[in-house]
């Protein structure tokens, strides 16, 4: 009988390590994990400059961003056609260049489409679909209603 009961503890004692080591392994899995998105580089916004329409914001690839004057507040009116000329700007971490405020910056989320689009004083932000490189921005002015985001912007708060 003591045989057995000398077995029993063993294997008790040997699946305990076991579990406690497969454990550890996870706890120390999930924590490289979130150390490493943590150490991901945030997406640094910048400002570009262009001789006819000036200083305005961009994303870190340099295309720029605009903003929809029928837009209201944290409320997009670019839907449907409109959102396929004029894609969501979305990010989850950006850095704001100098002469922009971090609070400026906000998010929403879109029910058309159910995803969110970064906003700046309230207002979606855009990209142009007729910007293919680095410092185009061909959507300035159009229709009198799509205009570049800059830090002068007086956008309602």
């Amino acid at each position: 009988m003591k045989k057995w009961s000398w077995l029993f503890s063993f294997l008790l004692l040997a699946g305990g390590l076991l579990v406690g080591c497969s454990t550890e392994k996870k706890d120390k899995e999930a924590s490289t994990q979130v150390k490493v998105a943590a150490s991901q580089p945030a997406t640094a916004l910048k400002v570009m400059d262009n001789k006819k329409a000036g200083e305005y914001l961009a994303d870190s690839k340099g295309m720029a961003l605009y903003y929809f004057a029928k837009d209201e507040p944290n409320i997009t009116n670019c839907k449907g056609e409109c959102l396929q000329n004029w894609p969501a700007f979305y990010s989850d971490h950006f850095e704001v260049p100098k002469g922009f405020n971090k609070r400026d910056f906000g998010t929403i989320h879109r029910d058309d489409t159910g995803k969110n689009q970064v906003t700046y004083k309230g207002y979606p932000l855009y990209y142009f679909v007729k910007d293919k490189a680095s410092g185009d921005v061909n959507g300035q002015g159009v229709k009198g209603v799509w205009f570049l985001v800059n830090s002068t912007t007086a956008l309602a708060p």
